[in-house]
């Protein structure tokens, strides 16, 4: 398997301020690369590619030996990848269609990685090993930054990244060869239905909360945000306010992924076989408010329960919840959610009318009645497994 582990890095402040520079410099490089593309093409008619790209680092380099010629070859090869791939989805989506978004300049805060593809290529992990107490890792033209590593690394380090995520700095290691760690059979299964009141209902009825990150900080956030608008734009005062208001999403989104990761865990721990709905939370979660000739309604509402389903983090959490069912060696089936809310678990009538409530369940038809969340997730259970026996017969 092939894993990532993300560090807290401690840099020191003249690493850190190395680090940032190092950013901005691949930042400026991207930019460069995007613009020549854009020129070449729009005076002369020529495409631009990574291989012509990168066959001129060599000058640059030479040519800048304080600033680009500072860095790893390798990583800077890595952003003009990055510019390729942007402009292959480009003409992707204009062959299938869809909206094009052309590859966009990048301006100081959207650019926050730098890649090393290769372990011993510019960077190296563990570079101090002969360290007892510490880990390190060694990147070209900053030096061994210390890495809080508050797990070990599983198989073999393959790229490493640098990311800044407001004023921390991380580093993300992608290993391959990592090994299975199955868990013993439990013999259970479980069907289990996403929403808001509760984070997860399983098919057994039992119920895991959803903690509310975003809305236990909104206070807060809001009073950041309101003294962040009131700021001049490019002062000092601004861009404090701006870290402040980072600081806050930033702590929620740790909240989030921390709650999710032990949620995860304990299902599959329990569970040998978890079905779960294949929810389409991009559509799920698509402004209501339409346009001037046509405008939406209960667009105030429909905000409100947006604003709810983003902040229990589905997508979060059934991504975490995949990743941990692989290396646990459980099986994890998602199935359409098309009718497992509004079907009645022991008839089978399906109506609009069986959802009295939220969290009311009661079939007009046989008169079943039951938690509605965990009545759906005996409709999803039943659904993943006759997909499982189908696939078996087949």
């Amino acid at each position: 398997m092939r894993r990532s582990y993300r560090y807290l890095l401690r840099p020191t402040s003249k690493q850190a301020a190395a680090l940032a520079q190092c950013v901005e410099e691949h930042r400026q490089l991207y930019n460069a690369a995007l613009e020549h593309r854009r020129t070449a093409y729009a005076r002369a008619g020529v495409s631009v590619r990574y291989a012509d790209q990168s066959a001129e680092l060599k000058h640059i380099r030479g040519d800048d030996p304080g600033g680009q010629g500072r860095w790893s070859f390798s990583s800077q090869q890595a952003t003009l990848r990055r510019l390729d791939k942007a402009f292959c989805a480009f003409f992707e989506r204009v062959k299938t269609g869809r909206t094009p978004g052309f590859p966009r300049f990048k301006g100081r805060g959207r650019f926050d990685t730098v890649e090393w593809p290769k372990d011993g290529d510019g960077c190296r992990w563990d570079s101090q090993p002969e360290h007892p107490t510490a880990t390190f890792v060694r990147l070209q033209g900053v030096g061994h930054v210390r890495v809080h590593q508050h797990r070990p690394v599983r198989g073999r380090v393959k790229t490493i990244s640098v990311k800044r995520k407001s004023s921390r700095w991380y580093v993300v290691l992608s290993c391959d060869e990592v090994p299975a760690e199955p868990l013993p059979a439990t013999g259970a299964v479980a069907g289990i239905d996403m929403g808001v009141a509760w984070l997860v209902t399983t098919s057994g009825g039992e119920h895991l909360a959803n903690p509310g990150h975003l809305a236990a900080t909104a206070e807060r956030l809001a009073t950041a945000q309101r003294d962040l608008a009131r700021k001049k734009r490019g002062s000092k005062r601004r861009r404090k306010a701006v870290a402040r208001v980072a600081a806050l999403h930033g702590k929620v989104r740790r909240q989030r992924l921390d709650y999710a990761h032990n949620a995860a865990l304990a299902l599959v721990g329990d569970y040998d076989l978890i079905v779960h709905e294949d929810l389409p939370i991009t559509n799920m979660t698509r402004s209501a408010s339409g346009t001037i000739e046509a405008p939406g309604r209960n667009v105030a509402a429909k905000a409100g329960l947006n604003r709810s389903i983003l902040d229990a983090g589905w997508g979060v959490f059934l991504t975490i919840l995949a990743h941990k069912a692989e290396s646990a060696g459980r099986e994890l089936i998602a199935v359409n959610p098309a009718g497992t809310s509004r079907a009645c678990a022991r008839c089978g009538h399906c109506a609009k009318e069986n959802r009295v409530t939220q969290a009311e369940f009661v079939c007009t038809a046989c008169g079943h009645a039951a938690h509605a969340d965990g009545n759906a997730a005996v409709n999803v259970l039943r659904a993943g497994l006759a997909l499982r026996d189908a696939a078996e017969a087949a």
